[in-house]
């Protein structure tokens, strides 16, 4: 089962290693990984996909709310959040396809970020389906690359991780 965890964290040096050392001590393979400065700067927010059965994910929760730089832990329901990554895709075009090409990229809602006479870059946001189908329909025209950023997660509504933080909750349940 694939699960997303936000974690916010004190904005200093090895913070990012205590937490993902946490996870990988559990043998949980991340999928995804993400880290940015949020507002206020003084925090980090880490969001990392990963899969692993639901009993040892509350326990290894339960670990990184320990790490004294860390404010908040909170795992997303997939209901309840949204969750979005980027990408770049390079493909080879020529004046045969490139139209072609662009309109693929029209249902998806991507954008030409590079426009060469041989090829195209297209960003594309989104989540994981969204980007394989894209990338799927564009196999047959030669894509040369494919970059992709790690996903972030969002719980949608009034909630945000600030409360996690301000109640000194982790995963809904107090840990100190």
């Amino acid at each position: 089962m694939k699960h997303a965890l936000s974690v916010l964290v004190n904005n200093k040096p090895g913070v990012l290693l205590r937490v993902v050392g946490m996870i990988s001590r559990r043998s949980f393979n991340i999928d995804s990984l993400s880290v940015g400065v949020t507002q206020p700067p003084e925090y980090s927010r880490i969001t990392i996909f990963f899969k692993g059965e639901a009993y040892i994910v509350d326990q290894m929760i339960k670990q990184i709310g320990k790490i004294p730089d860390v404010t908040a832990v909170q795992l997303h329901n997939p209901k309840d959040a949204v969750y979005r990554g980027m990408t770049l895709v390079k493909v080879r075009t020529d004046d045969d396809n490139r139209l072609d090409v662009l309109k693929i990229a029209e249902l998806f809602r991507a954008h030409a970020v590079d426009v060469q006479t041989t090829t195209l870059i297209f960003e594309i946001t989104g989540q994981d389906e969204k980007v394989e189908a894209f990338t799927r329909l564009l196999a047959p025209y030669g894509i040369l690359e494919i970059i992709r950023t790690g996903q972030i997660a969002m719980e949608r509504g009034e909630k945000t991780i600030n409360n996690y933080a301000e109640k000194k909750e982790f995963y809904g349940k107090s840990v100190i």
